[in-house]
């Protein structure tokens, strides 16, 4: 019998991708990228506690595992995990004060904006890191998210599959993209992170990641966070992605990478040979 490999397997470019360390400032500049989607961050902000340390603690370690999953889990793995967040997102709601409604937080519109600012984020990060990818690379590293977008409720017709096409999407959302007032700004956050007792030596390192994830931004999101958004910010944010992604390189696998990335790397070298 076929080993299950899961959505991408061996070979795909998300694995390639995804197991890269410097991935950390991805994740983070995809939670930026997605909360300027005022109905994605009132879904966010109105359904959980975000200054409460156990809270949103709990919350970024359930996204990190659901990540983590649908990169590397199996067929199985990945549906438990994509069924408990549909479900979740089912039976929550928000208020939308722009409109006067209620809309539940599988709101497609909502849904494929957070799909894409993830997706963005990482080809974004892992191509200003140093990390070889050709453009035909950056165009299966898109189409195969689609098959991510599928677990969490959303037609693969309905999403780029590749990078032209996301770009023209992000382009046509810009008209439609602010940081909602009533939320915490995550620069402030990150100076106070709200950190369990036991990661309180990382807190130095939380400001440092959030301004690297936020300088790595598009000039225009970085305005709507109130920030510079100019050419120099953008080259420093690349030599900054660059330098960290070379001082990984000297680690050896086990401290470089993840578990679950180590056995990608070791089966789709075992396979290519």
């Amino acid at each position: 019998m076929a080993e299950d490999y899961g959505l991408f397997g061996p070979g795909s470019v998300t694995w390639r991708v995804m197991g890269e360390p410097i991935q950390v400032i991805g994740g983070f500049r995809a939670l930026l990228m997605q909360g300027l989607h005022p109905r994605a961050m009132r879904g966010v902000a109105q359904n959980s506690s975000l200054m409460d340390p156990r809270e949103s603690w709990a919350r970024l370690q359930r996204t990190v595992e659901f990540v983590r999953v649908r990169t590397y889990g199996t067929l199985p793995e990945v549906e438990r995990a994509g069924a408990r967040v549909r479900k979740i997102h089912a039976t929550l709601t928000a208020y939308d004060p722009d409109t006067g409604e209620r809309f539940r937080l599988d709101d497609p519109d909502a849904l494929l904006w957070v799909h894409v600012g993830e997706v963005d984020s990482y080809l974004d990060v892992a191509r200003r890191a140093g990390v070889r990818l050709s453009d035909e690379d950056a165009d299966a590293f898109v189409a195969e998210w689609r098959r991510a977008a599928q677990v969490v409720g959303l037609d693969p017709a309905d999403v780029p599959g590749s990078v032209g096409e996301m770009r023209e999407y992000i382009r046509s959302m810009r008209p439609r993209l602010y940081f909602v007032d009533e939320a915490p700004h995550p620069l402030r956050q990150s100076v106070n992170a709200p950190l369990p007792r036991r990661l309180t030596p990382l807190k130095p390192a939380f400001p440092l990641i959030t301004l690297l994830g936020f300088a790595t931004l598009p000039r225009w999101a970085r305005r709507l966070y109130g920030l510079p958004g100019n050419p120099v910010g953008d080259l420093g944010a690349t030599l900054a992605l660059s330098a960290l992604h070379r001082g990984t390189l000297i680690l050896p696998d086990r401290l470089r990478y993840s578990p679950d990335s180590r056995r990608a790397r070791e089966l789709t070298a075992s396979l290519a040979g």
